[in-house]
């Protein structure tokens, strides 16, 4: 079988947590560390991708690009071209494990040309404009997409081929026409986004320890 790679994207500014959330501490370590640990322990080889100005001070990472898509492109230029399964993770779910990793890979082995972490809608969604609610959504068929996404290489290096822009890889795979299946995640993958997140994490962190 051929290698396993993750692009772990670590350079957003993180505007609404107030600063780069990624080198925010949890449980003792960088929320970054974090997301570096779980994929390291899953996957052959990691690429980081941070901020301008933080990659030359850390080993096996690239300065990102001014989006997500962007930064994700630096990553893939630098995962080598021998690479069969690409994982991508943010370093904003740093609760994420190993198991999880390789549960998106292994569908990935299985045939799919991605697989990504997500988790069921819990509450009622509607579709608005502006302040009037145009729909109810079913919610039964709908699912909350994470981190991480794992894909057949050359799958995911075609589908950012022209430099597309999404809010996630699973999408740009999806237009390009390939087969992308859901990996059930657990309630405990949470995304940081405002400092009580971090709260949240760091008490889960906590939990598991005791």
């Amino acid at each position: 079988m051929g290698t396993v790679w993750a692009i772990v994207v670590a350079a957003g500014t993180g505007d609404r947590f107030g600063g780069p959330k990624q080198f925010e501490l949890l449980g003792g370590r960088r929320v970054v560390d974090w997301a570096i640990d779980a994929a390291r322990r899953s996957c052959d080889g990691v690429v980081t991708v941070l901020p301008p100005g933080y990659s030359d001070t850390e080993p096996d990472a690239v300065a990102g690009g001014a989006t997500r898509s962007a930064s994700v492109r630096a990553g893939l230029a630098a995962v080598p071209e021998s690479a069969e399964v690409i994982v991508v993770h943010d370093a904003a779910r740093p609760l994420a494990d190993a198991e999880l990793f390789d549960r998106v890979v292994a569908a990935v082995r299985a045939g799919a040309d991605g697989a990504i972490a997500a988790a069921p809608v819990t509450d009622t969604v509607k579709r608005v404009e502006a302040d009037r609610v145009v729909e109810t959504l079913d919610r039964s068929v709908l699912v909350a997409v994470q981190t991480p996404q794992a894909f057949r290489a050359a799958t995911l290096r075609a589908a950012h081929a022209g430099r597309p822009e999404a809010t996630d890889d699973g999408a740009l795979v999806e237009a390009a026409g390939g087969v992308v299946v859901v990996v059930p995640a657990p309630r405990w993958n949470l995304k940081i986004t405002e400092p009580d997140d971090l709260a949240v994490a760091e008490a889960l962190v906590r939990a598991r320890v005791r």
